[in-house]
């Protein structure tokens, strides 16, 4: 569709062009077809005639699959905005500069909803759709896992036996039963096999141990457990504390028939006892019924379950495949976990629904990910959290541009390094986007724009339905107008991102957490009219004129210091590349009596060669005064979780008491250098007679 606008321009603008020169031969005195005044305006009347033939198609489709009286909303919508606007000529500048951006996009989601509308009709389950993928190219390479190549036919017989093993165990549509195990293809067997039978599997981190893990066994509601041969330690630490009733099955890379104790089955057996043949399924799984649990990261305290449905799935996988434009013969780069949604549906998605060939790597490797692109002809690779910048610390080397990569796509990558890294690597595209697991509402950057995670259309904003509104930014809680409804921001104006909740339609549905009170908790009411509601994300975004969407912080996260605003996401991006690209986590902490909090930089140093010096010159010349960190703590480790985010936490709580804290301790002195913090100082600081 977007091909075709831009070729009817092309060809109304040459045959133009041609009625002018012919006519000039007819009528003796009329002006030369060849004077530039007059080739401009036909010019520019031929354009616009190619610009007013792409908004009718696009009200076409609008009408075609939304319906007419949303085509109607959205033109009303569009003359309040325009008046808004006071009527200038502002409005369609920014119109008519966005338009191709925006029928692009459209476009893509259009033929997003046509697959996967055409998936709910027929009520297809995954598993459903991964049957027709192997029938179409049984042979095709599904999988890379180091070295060893595993074709659509391979995974489809392997899931088989998956699923007949725990249907002769009696399992049934709606049991449970958790998986714990690295990167692998099995893994995707597993979870695929079970679904067939109906089975929910809940998606376990397996870097979690003790009470983390107890807790996502526990609030996965487990009948059942299967765990690798790597992780058997972890298992065994936690047996006590186990349901009595739980079943354990373990899984080794090589079938034998030993065993750790615990009671459990050995599942590497069974699978190669039972056929490969397809299950026989007495209850329906249909493409409403849940399929995985997945967990958040748990950047702010224990992980949630989130539900995630067949439909749910099916639209995240497939909003990448279309989105982006990725083609059939792409062969996508995951070496992100797959446990978490961007590896097991964004990533492993793209095989499973669209037939694409994926990479699975074991574990992330920064050293490693540029010479997997080449080993293995990766033509997409994914990123996720801090990934980019521990790609872009890694020395140079001739494979930093030896690559076949066209695009990469993920969330993470900060503005701060973007064009760095796009530069040292030669990435021609760059797919940032947005959104939560739990959440109802996706943002994706189409047109490569530096720092963007995505876009709302400034033209008819209410094709997609997210808005950014207003919140205490320390709090996260909504500021509401005199009818007690939420207020939307303007350009340049930081708020939160919410996503308005519609039940009847499975995009955009909210189907929150395993556990119903926390699913509450993510949703506002009352949002732009008496009764309706929208998930409420808790990040902040600002936009621009454009209407392209830029993360700030997490709510909570950003502090007041000195009468302003800090954002700790930014100083934490200038920070980190101060350091040469170390780990840097910044929170606001409280000092004595003082109002508001100070900013405080943890800072990894295993070596000990963290220049303390370069570093506070860097902070007065990168930094407002306001934003700078007045405390810095020296760190020998650092935690991530999962997904490659900085845990900051318990940091936090802990402060700058030196009597409490083990690490180096710095403060930033009256001249503007760091100086060791010391109980006495510490002492000073508190009672006030050092001034910050």
């Amino acid at each position: 569709m977007c091909n075709t606008c831009a070729d009817m321009t092309s060809n109304k603008t040459a045959t133009a062009s041609e009625d002018v020169e012919c006519g000039g031969d007819r009528t003796a005195g009329q002006q030369s077809p060849r004077n530039p005044a007059v080739r401009r305006a036909l010019y520019r009347g031929a354009l616009m005639l190619a610009k007013l033939s792409a908004v009718f198609a696009y009200s076409a489709l609008v009408w075609y699959f939304m319906g007419f009286m949303v085509l109607i909303q959205l033109i009303l919508v569009a003359i309040v905005a325009y008046l808004a606007a006071g009527g200038s000529y502002q409005w369609f500048y920014v119109a008519l500069r966005t338009l191709p951006r925006d029928l692009k996009a459209v476009c893509r989601y259009i033929g997003l909803l046509i697959q996967v509308r055409s998936h709910q009709r027929k009520n297809l389950n995954i598993a459903d759709i991964f049957r027709q993928r192997v029938a179409k190219h049984p042979n095709k390479v599904c999988f890379i896992f180091e070295d060893k190549e595993w074709t659509f036919a391979q995974v489809e017989e392997y899931s088989n036996k998956v699923a007949n093993v725990f249907k002769n165990h009696g399992y049934r549509k709606g049991d449970t039963v958790g998986l714990m195990m690295e990167n692998r293809p099995e893994f995707v067997c597993i979870w695929l096999g079970l679904s067939k039978l109906g089975i929910i599997t809940p998606l376990i981190n397996y870097n979690l141990r003790q009470r983390p893990l107890i807790h996502s066994i526990t609030i996965g509601n487990c009948q059942a457990l299967i765990f690798s041969s790597e992780v058997t330690e972890a298992v065994k630490d936690i047996m006590s504390s186990l349901p009595s009733d739980i079943t354990l099955y373990r899984w080794s890379p090589i079938s034998n028939t030993e065993t750790v104790g615990l009671g459990e089955k050995n599942l590497t057996t069974m699978i190669d006892e039972v056929p490969s043949s397809p299950p026989d399924v007495i209850e329906k799984v249909g493409y409403h019924d849940r399929l995985l649990y997945i967990y958040t990261s748990g950047t702010t305290g224990l992980p949630k379950a989130a539900v995630i449905t067949h439909s749910r799935y099916c639209f995240m996988s497939l909003g990448v495949y279309h989105v982006p434009a990725l083609k059939s013969d792409d062969i996508v780069y995951c070496p992100l976990p797959i446990y978490h949604s961007a590896g097991a549906a964004l990533g492993i998605g793209q095989a499973i629904l669209s037939g694409i060939t994926v990479v699975i790597r074991r574990k992330f490797s920064a050293s490693q990910y540029f010479p997997d692109c080449v080993q293995h002809n990766c033509t997409v690779g994914q990123y996720i959290g801090e990934m980019c910048r521990y790609i872009l610390a890694v020395p140079p080397k001739p494979e930093d541009k030896q690559h076949k990569l066209r695009m990469i796509y993920g969330n993470g990558l900060k503005p701060q390094i973007w064009t760095q890294f796009v530069e040292r690597f030669n990435i021609p595209h760059v797919v940032e986007f947005y959104g939560a697991t739990e959440g109802n509402a996706n943002i994706v950057n189409i047109d490569n724009k530096v720092g963007a995670i995505g876009f709302v259309s400034r033209i008819l904003p209410a094709v997609y339905p997210i808005s950014i509104i207003r919140v205490d930014p320390e709090t996260g809680d909504p500021i509401r107008n005199s009818k007690g409804l939420c207020i939307t921001c303007k350009p340049g104006e930081p708020g939160v991102f919410i996503g308005k909740i519609n039940p009847k339609i499975p995009s955009r549905a909210f189907l929150g957490y395993v556990d119903e009170k926390e699913s509450q908790k993510k949703i506002v009411h009352d949002v732009f009219s008496k009764g309706d509601s929208a998930f409420i994300s808790g990040d902040l975004l600002v936009s621009d004129e454009f209407g392209y969407l830029f993360f700030k912080d997490r709510t909570g996260d950003t502090f007041r210091w000195k009468g302003e605003n800090v954002s700790t996401s930014e100083v934490e991006a200038i920070i980190s590349n101060l350091v040469d690209y170390r780990d840097a986590v910044v929170y606001g902490v409280e000092v004595g009596s003082d109002e508001g909090r100070a900013g405080m930089a943890a800072i990894l140093d295993q070596d000990g060669t963290l220049n303390i010096t370069a570093l506070a010159d860097g902070v007065k010349k990168a930094l407002p005064s306001y934003a700078r960190p007045l405390f810095i703590r020296i760190l020998r480790k650092v935690e991530l979780t999962g997904t490659f985010k900085l845990k900051k936490r318990d940091l936090q709580r802990e402060g700058f008491d030196p009597l409490k804290i083990e690490d180096k301790l710095y403060y930033l002195n009256p001249s503007g250098m760091y100086e060791l913090l010391t109980e006495e100082i510490y002492v000073h600081i508190i009672t006030g007679k050092i001034r910050l």
